[in-house]
């Protein structure tokens, strides 16, 4: 089965930086573009970023553009998420997925603020 299982999350201060890793099975994740959102309190699930299969290709929000930074580890089954210069509005919780795949993981929960 098509499991996603997230980590990295935690506490930081504006203007700090974490990286996420999300760990996929249960599918070919090397033919997979692989995507990151996010859910704030209150609010809808939004995008974040994707990557492509063969990494050639990265798409972001505006929101985050310049400050995130997609990667994948195919030999891993591995997709990351650096995050720099992070502000209180990035506080979420991240989930990552796989195109035309309806599970989701737990998700890590990011929380910036001083």
């Amino acid at each position: 089965q098509v499991q996603f299982v997230e980590s990295g999350g935690g506490w930081v201060q504006p203007g700090g930086s974490l990286r996420l890793s999300c760990a996929a099975s249960g599918f070919t994740f090397n033919s997979n573009l692989m995507s990151w959102y996010r859910q704030a309190p209150g609010k809808e699930r939004e995008f974040v970023a994707y990557i492509s299969a063969t990494s050639r290709a990265t798409n972001y929000a505006e929101s985050v553009k310049g400050r995130f930074t997609i990667s994948r580890d195919n030999s891993k089954n591995t997709v990351y998420l650096q995050m720099n210069s992070l502000k209180p509005e990035d506080t979420a919780v991240y989930y990552c997925n796989a195109y035309g795949y309806s599970s989701w993981g737990q998700g890590t929960q990011v929380t910036v603020s001083s």
